[in-house]
């Protein structure tokens, strides 16, 4: 019992600490009024998808990054999408870095976000 005690108490500081620092916002409080009961592990599900989807994102983003010359509507398109998945979790750092990439985008500015 003392050992679950311990490991819920981690995973609260370790929580707080993603707040403290910025990585993650209001929304992913949110996220967390949503589990109850029937769905005990919506929020680990919720960012598992995330996750998965991420990666692929960010594969594709890295391919787009290594053609030239640098489609910039096709990386904005990408950006969008992890934009608004890193939204939707709460995922602030995650969100202001896409919101920087974007503008690069719009701009051209390919130097930018290399």
């Amino acid at each position: 019992m003392e050992r679950n005690n311990q490991l819920q108490r981690q995973v609260a500081l370790m929580r707080q600490s993603l707040f403290d620092q910025g990585y993650l916002d209001e929304q992913f409080v949110q996220l967390e009024e949503l589990q109850d009961d029937t769905n005990p592990n919506f929020v680990e599900e919720v960012v598992t998808l995330y996750y998965r989807d991420s990666a692929r994102l960010i594969a594709s983003i890295e391919q787009a990054l290594d053609k030239s010359p640098l489609d910039f509507n096709k990386l904005d398109s990408y950006m969008h999408q992890f934009k608004g998945s890193s939204s939707s979790i709460g995922g602030r750092k995650v969100k202001t870095e896409c919101s920087q990439f974007r503008e690069y985008c719009r701009t051209g500015n390919g130097e930018g976000f290399l």
